[in-house]
């Protein structure tokens, strides 16, 4: 039973890891567009973190399914965290070839 419980909360840090790095993107993507770019920035800045809202509330779903036991959320878990991972990923390859 101790495996259990230890497996549960080490996935349930592992979502909150996943949600604490786009935050490290989103510091640099300010620090950068907000001084270059103004007004466009902020919208490209204000889209990221729309777009983390998104990826917390899955990951905190995914967390509360963990929690009761629930396998229901499983499936479509892993398909919105990729493709909110490759909407990042536009911004930081746009900061590269500038």
């Amino acid at each position: 039973m101790a495996a259990d419980n230890t497996q549960g909360e080490r996935t349930r840090l592992a979502w909150r890891r996943t949600t604490l790095a786009p935050l490290a993107l989103i510091g640099i993507v300010v620090a950068h567009l907000l001084v270059a770019t103004g007004l466009a920035g902020l919208a490209a800045v204000l889209l990221m973190l729309l777009g983390w809202l998104g990826l917390y509330g899955v990951a905190r779903r995914r967390m509360l399914a963990l929690r009761a036991g629930s396998t229901a959320q499983v499936v479509r878990s892993p398909v919105a965290v990729a493709l909110i991972c490759a909407a990042f990923a536009v911004p930081g390859l746009l900061l590269l070839l500038r």
